[in-house]
């Protein structure tokens, strides 16, 4: 029986492992929860499952719980809030897996708590590995205790590692659908609208990730991440854009020999895959073989979506260059929701941030936190100052 503690309960990765425990009730058990301000999913949640402990973003939301499950006749289930109630899940005496899903850096402290604690850690925020990488893979090492990807690339990349050493690695190709805009001219890109934005032709995300997509700054994420993950060079990680997205990754060896990993696009497999992991277990998602008529491949173009090539320049430089990068896309990302910026200025904003940032090691969490809040600062300011221009000139 494998003990799992979610953070990031309420969102897709969390839902989809709850779905995943649903299926296989002999197999997991949910030991703790943390989720975020969605209040009638977690209490829902909590009903259902009867975890330990259940974590919230605010006091004010956890008392709320805590009352309502009370009243029920839960009032048993430890409630906390805050960071320090998602460090409390993730580090639990009963849980032995953790599946770390907060979006952005919110979820690094409890992520890097429960490599620390010698947890095994399933890995679907990539914010993590892009801030912290070097430190948590660090720590898994000292552990021995291994970091499994959930994000379908990376778990594809795992799968296809089963054929052969790291150091036979000749290329490792992460696959990108291209997001909705791969056939749109740049030209058009500054009257690109959130609703379009949001379409992405192939998976149903949270909002950030999407934009994401759509900028191709997710997969240049994904760069950082695998060079972490696995580890490899980052000249060694190539992006290729397959608008099928049949193919989740593939892995190049010395000798000319390629593995590609293909499955549904489900993110239940990739989920189940790690909580098994180094089992298989037998599951009803089967990819139809007879669809595999027509694969298309071609390079991204980094002119057209600069985010890409900004992600690959911060890999090289690393430490707080990739804390920037993650930190102002977040913040673009959210000027850009919010009708503040123009969807081509999103990399903008991210370049004129990266370029005020100076490259260094950052040797604590808590330096990757400060250098976080500088480059968030500093890229709200950038926000700010083209929404100002932006309204002067509809003036």
């Amino acid at each position: 029986m494998r003990r799992i503690a979610i953070l990031g309960s309420t969102g897709s990765i969390g839902c989809s492992t709850l779905r995943v425990a649903e299926s296989y009730p002999d197999r997991f058990q949910i030991v703790a929860l943390a989720a975020g301000g969605n209040l009638e999913t977690t209490f829902e949640q909590a009903m259902r499952w009867q975890p330990l402990v259940v974590s919230m973003a605010s006091e004010n939301d956890a008392a709320t719980l805590r009352g309502r499950l009370k009243k029920e006749g839960r009032g048993g289930i430890e409630i906390v809030h805050g960071p320090a109630g998602a460090v409390r899940v993730a580090t639990h005496a009963d849980v032995d897996f953790v599946v770390s899903a907060i979006v952005g850096v919110a979820g690094l402290e409890a992520t890097y708590e429960a490599v620390r604690c010698g947890k095994i850690v399933g890995l679907a925020n990539k914010e993590c590995l892009v801030a912290a990488g070097e430190l948590i893979t660090a720590e898994a090492r000292k552990q021995g205790k291994p970091l499994l990807p959930i994000d379908s690339e990376h778990n594809a990349v795992h799968q296809c590692l089963r054929g052969g050493r790291i150091e036979e690695v000749e290329r490792i190709w992460l696959t990108a659908s291209g997001g909705p805009f791969l056939n749109t001219p740049r030209s058009q890109f500054a009257s690109i609208s959130v609703e379009q934005a949001l379409n992405h032709p192939t998976w149903k995300m949270g909002k950030r990730i999407t934009i994401d997509s759509a900028t191709l700054m997710n997969k240049g994420f994904e760069v950082i991440e695998a060079c972490r993950l696995f580890p490899i060079g980052v000249r060694k990680v190539e992006v290729i854009v397959h608008p099928q997205s049949t193919i989740h990754s593939m892995v190049e060896f010395v000798d000319g020999s390629i593995l590609a990993q293909f499955s549904v696009t489900d993110m239940r497999l990739p989920i189940l895959y790690a909580l098994t992991y180094p089992e298989r277990i037998p599951s009803d998602m089967r990819f139809p073989v007879g669809d595999l008529r027509h694969l298309d491949f071609c390079p991204p173009d980094m002119s057209k979506f600069p985010c890409l090539r900004l992600a690959y320049e911060a890999a090289e430089a690393g430490g707080a260059k990739t804390v920037a990068l993650n930190a102002a896309d977040e913040v673009a990302v959210a000027g850009f929701l919010e009708g503040r910026i123009r969807f081509d200025q999103i990399p903008q904003v991210i370049e004129e941030v990266l370029s005020a940032t100076e490259s260094g090691h950052l040797e604590s969490i808590q330096k990757v936190l400060e250098a976080d809040g500088n480059a968030r600062r500093c890229a709200l300011e950038r926000v700010r100052g083209k929404a100002v221009q932006r309204a002067t000139s509809v003036v």
